[in-house]
């Protein structure tokens, strides 16, 4: 009886090839207008009103330290909002689901990325491709910063006029 696997959104990111677990992605949109307080900037594109709550939007390319990075004019542009935290990740494209079996992913060690961002590489036929752990990707200063940069966005967001 062959194993199932596990499925992984697998990414395009500056043109390197990363995954995160299905488990972890809530959704995948397309890239809209953000929000972009003057606070922005660096990896914080800034926020996406979803339902009147504001999501930080992060430049996975420029968080990673990749050199390219997903633009608004990019025709495949994704954002990934995360499962259990309030935060989506713009990529350069969300490429495809597959389910890769446990022979094929390769645990990588902590000291090998940031933060141990990277937890396995998975073997898709002549490739690499990196496994991103979501709960991983930003520090705890980062997230605290994050935080209160998403109350601040909030608090603007209320004292508008619900017509506008």
């Amino acid at each position: 009886m062959a194993s199932s696997g596990t499925a992984y959104l697998l990414l395009d990111v500056a043109g390197t090839p990363c995954a995160l677990p299905h488990a972890a992605v809530a959704e995948i949109l397309p890239l809209p207008d953000l929000h972009m307080p003057p606070a922005a900037g660096g990896w914080l594109t800034g926020f996406l009103n979803l339902g009147g709550t504001p999501i930080p939007v992060i430049d996975l390319a420029a968080l990673l330290g990749l050199v390219a990075t997903a633009s608004a004019d990019s025709l495949y542009a994704h954002l990934v909002l995360v499962r259990g935290a309030a935060v989506a990740y713009l990529v350069d494209q969300a490429a495809d689901l597959v389910t890769v079996p446990e022979s094929a992913v390769r645990p990588t060690g902590e000291a090998g990325t940031l933060n141990g961002c990277v937890t396995a590489e998975l073997v898709l036929g002549e490739r690499l491709v990196h496994a991103l752990a979501p709960e991983r990707l930003l520090t705890a200063q980062e997230q605290s910063r994050i935080a209160a940069l998403t109350r601040a966005a909030a608090e603007r967001l209320a004292a508008l006029p619900d017509s506008v």
